[in-house]
């Protein structure tokens, strides 16, 4: 096959045309090839002394010298805090400044690993993960009831996991849908949420004291010490509608929360 030639420039082309245009065969500039082949040989002798494969050390072995290092150098200086807090009490940790401050650190990179998935990335929670800034804790809110709840979890399978149920007023047929409707009234009255029914409402205070106050309490203050949150403070886990209640009331939800004291340190 012959070689086709551009007539004006005598140069063989690629064989290629477009709407009339052909590209011409030209040869690379010496100087391209003499940098490419420059750039050729300085990485394949840069490749010998600093290794690009993982598990095979170059010459010089710099840059695995320098993080193991840095890293023993890290441990060092961590292992001292480490060595306090194993001694500390969490009061301890949280009156001392330096230690306070060495947790809080390393918390947040636990914290984003581990609770963020569920809990968000700022602990704003979402529906059926409770919020963790809004100081209302269903389990307690000092530091030795959010260690015993992160340790052991809610609902998990360790022996000494926290653990709550609320009954199934409408599956279970302890309520009817009338009640459960009344009593839903005055869960949204308490918390100051608006009412269509107000009549609804004040049958449900009968129904909530006969049914409800045992664990929430008589005004929706909760308990801490059963897991039953407050009903009065406009923070809800699965829900702030009418219809959100009513549904929590007639098949109640419950979360999971894993144990974490033998999965963290």
């Amino acid at each position: 096959m012959a070689t086709e030639r551009d007539e004006l420039t005598g140069v063989e082309t690629t064989g290629h045309e477009w709407d009339g245009l052909k590209e011409l065969n030209n040869p690379l500039p010496r100087w391209w090839l003499y940098v490419l082949y420059a750039t050729i040989v300085g990485s394949l002798i840069y490749g010998v002394f600093v290794s690009p494969i993982p598990g095979v050390p170059g010459l010089l072995d710099n840059m695995r010298t320098v993080v193991r290092q840095d890293i023993a150098l890290a441990r060092e200086a961590q292992a001292a805090n480490f060595e306090r807090i194993e001694l500390a009490s969490l009061q301890d940790i949280r009156d001392d400044a330096s230690l306070r401050d060495f947790v809080r650190s390393g918390g947040g990179s636990v914290f984003a690993e581990n609770c963020a998935p569920c809990h968000g990335a700022g602990g704003a929670g979402v529906p059926g993960y409770p919020a963790l800034v809004d100081d209302a804790w269903l389990w307690g809110g000092t530091l030795d009831d959010i260690y015993l709840t992160i340790a052991y979890g809610v609902r998990s399978d360790h022996d000494d996991t926290r653990w709550s149920e609320m009954m199934a007023f409408g599956r279970d047929g302890f309520l009817d849908h009338d009640e459960i409707g009344d009593v839903a009234g005055y869960v949204v009255s308490m918390s100051g949420g608006e009412i269509e029914d107000s009549a609804a409402a004040a049958r449900g205070e009968e129904v909530y004291l006969d049914n409800c106050a045992s664990c929430h309490g008589d005004n929706g203050e909760g308990d801490n010490y059963a897991g039953a949150p407050r009903l009065n403070d406009a923070i809800w886990l699965y829900g702030d509608s009418y219809d959100d209640i009513v549904s929590q009331i007639d098949d109640p939800k419950h979360g999971v929360m894993p144990a974490w004291i033998d999965r963290l340190d």
